[in-house]
């Protein structure tokens, strides 16, 4: 994999600094770094990482790699020799924090949930006053809206634009809502499917895309097995039953499983977002009746930023409201 860029990170008190590995999306440090990290014995350190992976907490395939790490030979002068040197990701570090539980590991979690996540994500950083502020102007902007229709003789045409644009804003709003008290709900989906994704059908379309975003042979690159599993997960039955019946579940969960086991050396988010928009295109849901698209470009980028930076425990909510913003029944 590639060595990504190098960013510092130093405790408040000053004593420690370490080269943070930032690559695939995330960061990644050596057991040796977390020792220094969090001012505890390797032997602790050891153990919380073992106790991660043997409680299911994490998938060390997923959280774990080795990276080749170059140096001078210490014997042959101007030579240089490879090794490969074990990494954990920013999960890991994060488990063993919490674990830790020492002044040091409040610090990084502290330092990692509320710098390091707004520098991965390039700048999208959502602020509690503007979220406050959108609301308001939302709000308002229905309030004068509604002032038009009740005051104006307007046209068929206009009336049904200005209605669409309330109806817009006030599910949204309800979204939003709903999200806040915990209360989303799937309904009222597509149920029956005309195209069925496979690895095979899915791999070529993927190729399609790896000739626009190349990045030398590191792009679609598949690093283990885990997206073949990702396009059986969708599919999968219980008891008879498709555990997720509709299109709009299967397209969730298939944007959701690309993003978070990180099959591909490169492109990862670009890949989930591609294939769920190819794989609602190919079942014919992509569409409205006005001929726009269930869900625009910059929604797509924050919900793939979202699950990117989403816990495990949150799958459901990020399910249903993936489910809910592209369901054009509702």
């Amino acid at each position: 994999m590639d060595r990504g860029e190098i960013i510092i990170y130093q405790t408040p008190d000053g004593d420690t600094n370490l080269d943070v590995r930032l690559a695939d999306e995330t960061i990644w440090l050596t057991q040796a770094q977390m020792v220094m990290l969090f001012d505890r014995d390797q032997s602790v350190i050891s153990k919380h990482i073992s106790n991660v992976f043997k409680e299911g907490e994490l998938d060390k395939d997923v959280v774990y790699a080795n990276f080749a790490y170059t140096t001078q030979h210490g014997a042959i002068k101007g030579k240089t020799q490879t090794t490969d040197v074990q990494y954990y990701n920013l999960d890991v570090i994060i488990s063993v924090g919490y674990r830790v539980k020492s002044q040091r590991g409040t610090q990084f979690r502290i330092w990692a949930n509320k710098v390091l996540k707004e520098y991965i994500i390039k700048g999208f950083v959502v602020n509690q006053r503007a979220q406050v502020e959108q609301l308001e102007d939302l709000k308002q902007t229905v309030k004068l809206l509604s002032n038009v229709l009740n005051t104006q003789s307007l046209t068929a045409d206009e009336a049904t634009g200005l209605l669409k644009v309330i109806t817009d804003y006030t599910y949204a709003l309800d979204t939003l809502d709903k999200y806040d008290y915990q209360s989303l709900e799937i309904n009222e989906t597509t149920k029956e499917t005309f195209f069925r994704a496979t690895y095979e059908n899915a791999m070529e379309a993927i190729d399609t895309l790896r000739r626009k975003f190349g990045n030398g042979g590191l792009f679609g690159n598949e690093k283990d097995q885990s997206f073949k599993s990702s396009i059986n997960t969708i599919y999968q039955t219980f008891d008879g039953n498709d555990l997720y019946p509709s299109i709009e579940e299967k397209a969730a969960m298939l944007l959701y499983l690309v993003v978070k086991n990180h099959s591909f050396s490169d492109g990862n988010k670009r890949i989930a977002a591609f294939l769920f928009l190819w794989f609602l295109e190919k079942n014919g849901i992509l569409y409205k009746v006005d001929g726009f698209r269930l869900i625009e470009n910059n929604t797509l980028v924050a919900l793939t930023l979202m699950i990117a930076q989403s816990r495990t425990e949150e799958k459901d909510t990020m399910m249903k409201v993936v489910v809910n913003l592209i369901n054009r029944n509702n």
